[in-house]
């Protein structure tokens, strides 16, 4: 049985529709937004990275900053240990001298107190030899001076004798004195040497004191130096994780730039094509043989691309897809321009298989790509269009600028 030619027609229909699915599925995935969309996107990207990208090297500057001044700090602190440690070494050296010293006038002190001792014996030993003989000549009546006086054979002898008994009790007299006298310069040199002790040990508390003040500021320093290494530590790790991220935001800088500038190059390839296609050998619609489904193919995509559009602007969408048929530039099939690689965004995101799975087209799709097919042509030679942005210059229409 033949079939009619309206159910062939819809057969191949069907079959065309099936088969621009499979295709749209074996297509790379990109991304959705046109090229200068993409190219502005990837410029705000950049820039938001670069921005990332200083403000993480700032954060890195101070950090450094912070660290070298707490690092001068420690430095600081340290320089002040060391003239502690020397003051200290001075301190400690002057106190072994002092205590040196009070060692030898300790030493001075004890042999004047023996000396003295032995002055107050020696005093003692003549006060009570004076009183022995005192005591004899009391309880002998003197009688032994007299008789030593009278047994002189002379006159010479008694005075020589007589000379002899007054010497001797000069003796006594003198050497009495000389020992009390003594005996008080000895004193008055245990007083002095005892004031200078006593000088001494008060140096000594004081050479103390001082050893206990410069004590505790080694303490106090060596703990603001415990600290300050601590806080370097710190800032040291700080700084580490702020190099780390100063390179992670270097390396998508440098990935945003490296995808801005392929962005940029493809814009740049698609301004160059459409001067090239505007320059280029163009050919007559007439010249045009138009495959079953393309009038399908191409109402769906109007329908994907500016459904919510003016008619005249879903005619624009139809003229822009026949200039790239009619140029030399692009695939010369109405199939071949829809479905190139990475140029209409519904054939990427599997908008316009859905659509023409189910016929979204509506009826002033169809219309519109009638116009277009028939050769109407409100862009020109133009063969891009996208959503306006600023620096982006063309024909508007619509909500769309061709370009």
């Amino acid at each position: 049985m033949r079939l009619s030619a309206q159910k062939r027609g819809e057969l191949l229909r069907r079959l065309l529709v099936l088969l621009l699915v499979f295709f749209t599925c074996l297509l790379p995935v990109s991304a959705t937004e046109d090229t200068k969309e993409k190219m502005d996107a990837a410029q705000r990207k950049k820039e938001e990275k670069q921005t990332e990208l200083e403000s993480a090297q700032k954060d890195l500057e101070n950090t450094e900053e912070n660290l070298a001044a707490l690092r001068s700090t420690r430095n600081g602190y340290q320089g002040e240990m060391m003239v502690l440690n020397e003051e200290m070494q001075l301190v400690a050296d002057q106190l072994a001298v002092l205590e040196t010293k009070m060692e030898l006038k300790q030493i001075e002190i004890d042999e004047t107190r023996e000396n003295l001792q032995a002055a107050v014996e020696r005093r003692q030993q003549q006060y009570e030899s004076m009183k022995t003989r005192i005591r004899f000549l009391y309880e002998s009546g003197g009688n032994e001076y007299m008789e030593l006086l009278f047994s002189a054979r002379d006159f010479a002898e008694f005075l020589n004798f007589a000379d002899y008994v007054e010497q001797l009790s000069a003796y006594d007299r003198r050497m009495l004195k000389e020992y009390v006298e003594g005996e008080a310069q000895i004193r008055e040199e245990e007083r002095l040497l005892q004031e200078e002790m006593d000088e001494m040990l008060a140096l000594q508390e004081n050479v103390v004191e001082q050893q206990e003040r410069v004590g505790g500021l080694i303490d106090n320093t060596a703990e603001r130096i415990r600290k300050t290494t601590e806080s370097i530590e710190d800032v040291e790790e700080l700084a580490d994780a702020f190099e780390e991220e100063v390179a992670k935001k270097q390396e998508e800088v440098d990935e945003a730039e490296e995808e801005y500038q392929a962005i940029k190059a493809k814009y740049e390839e698609e301004l160059r094509l459409s001067k090239l296609a505007a320059q280029s050998e163009w050919r007559d619609i007439s010249q045009i043989q138009f495959e079953e489904g393309d009038r399908y193919l191409l109402a769906n995509l109007i329908y994907c691309e500016a459904g919510n559009q003016p008619y005249e602007g879903q005619v624009a969408v139809g003229a822009v897809v026949m200039n790239r048929v009619l140029s030399s530039v692009f695939p010369n099939t109405v199939t071949g321009v829809i479905y190139q690689r990475n140029q209409f965004s519904p054939t990427l995101n599997g908008m316009l298989a859905n659509a023409l799975a189910v016929n979204k087209a509506t009826e002033a799709c169809y219309r519109a790509a009638d116009d277009a097919m028939a050769g109407s042509n409100p862009v020109g030679s133009r063969v891009f269009f996208r959503t306006p942005i600023p620096g982006l210059e063309g024909l508007r229409i619509g909500d769309h600028i061709f370009y």
